[in-house]
């Protein structure tokens, strides 16, 4: 099962995808592309398990975990990355070297530039924004290779022009990044980290980096394949990075099976999708099922759970109480709000996505 972050999991730029908050698909992509064994890629064991029986959910007992709500994550600009401005269903954005417009449905007010800073960017998105829709960049100085290297926080890794919009980084994780860094280097342990749906790899290369073990898993070859070229690119090639290509669903459902088990686990399920063979993943009727999945799959002593949610119609309260009572007994505290870039003119606050994490 792959993210709907503007399909960036599916037909993803040639070697996901939460900066866009949409995640759109081709209807006649699947969600779930069948898995294809590559040398620089694991391929799932044990395919031909018999489909275990549908996951019993009930209510857990226990103290909920204390709260925090709401909860504002904010990235401000920085040298590698700024909101320059937003307006009109369309943001400016400066990445490295590039400025970059793509719409932005959110963006209902006016714009803070004038037309002529606006009018200095190397590439457009246009053609059909429709969130199930191909679009296509132009080039209004010179034409643009299909990469150009970027950095986050002195970590390197390629952006890439795809057709959905999106240019393989999503800025406004960059708070959940940190976070989880803070955690591996305060454990003074082994860590394990699971990252579902991990689109170009850049949480993994963070988790990696900062010591961890850490296990990558997304349903598109080349979304791996261009994590793996971001591993290289980053001089993290020695870390030990496992990058499997899977749906991330029945991956979890085998690591349980397996009792593999991890402290740290971030997951970003797309709001709708169907698989190859007809499945359908609807987010309200089956993320209660991944999130208990995920408190399966934890060691004795884990350390956090982040759950990002974007393109769907709900308050972040929804998936607050969903995290809660799913970690009932466990002590902690679940954190929920929004994600959102600061922007650098006006300093608006666009926002990206909903989130809740439990941090135990």
């Amino acid at each position: 099962m792959k993210s709907f972050r503007d399909k960036r999991r599916d037909n993803r730029p040639p070697a996901k995808g939460r900066t866009e908050h949409a995640r759109p698909q081709p209807e006649t992509v699947p969600i779930r592309p069948e898995v294809r064994q590559q040398r620089h890629e694991t391929k799932p064991d044990d395919r031909s398990d018999p489909k275990p029986a549908p996951r019993i959910l009930a209510r857990r007992e226990g103290i909920l975990p204390t709260e925090r709500l709401p909860v504002i994550l904010e990235v401000a600009p920085n040298q590698d990355y700024a909101l320059l401005d937003s307006g009109a269903g369309e943001k400016l954005e400066q990445y490295g070297p590039y400025r970059i417009v793509r719409p932005e449905g959110q963006a209902i007010w006016q714009k803070a530039l004038p037309a002529r800073d606006w009018d200095r960017a190397d590439a457009i998105f246009t053609g059909d924004t429709d969130e199930e829709g191909i679009g296509r960049w132009r080039f209004p100085k010179v034409p643009l290779g299909e990469t150009w290297p970027m950095k986050h926080d002195g970590i390197d890794y390629l952006g890439r022009f795809t057709s959905f919009r999106h240019v393989g980084v999503f800025p406004e994780q960059a708070s959940h990044w940190d976070h989880m860094a803070s955690l591996i280097a305060a454990a003074n342990r082994p860590v394990k980290v699971l990252n579902l749906f991990g689109y170009t790899g850049l949480a993994s290369l963070v988790a990696a980096r900062a010591g961890a073990e850490v296990t990558h898993v997304d349903a598109s070859k080349k979304a791996v394949g261009w994590a793996r070229e971001n591993q290289e690119m980053a001089g993290l090639g020695s870390k030990p990075i496992r990058w499997i290509v899977d749906d991330a669903v029945k991956f979890a459902e085998r690591e349980e099976r397996r009792g593999s088990r991890y402290d740290i686990i971030l997951f970003d399920p797309p709001a709708y999708g169907r698989g190859p063979k007809g499945e359908v993943w609807q987010l309200f009727e089956d993320l209660p099922g991944l999130t208990d999945l995920c408190r399966a799959i934890l060691t004795p002593k884990p350390l956090t759970v982040v759950l990002t949610a974007y393109s769907i119609r709900a308050s972040f309260f929804a998936i607050h109480a969903l995290m809660r009572d799913t970690f009932a007994g466990m002590g902690g505290t679940v954190e929920s709000g929004e994600l959102i870039i600061r922007e650098q003119t006006a300093g608006r606050a666009l926002s990206t996505s909903l989130f809740s994490r439990w941090v135990a």
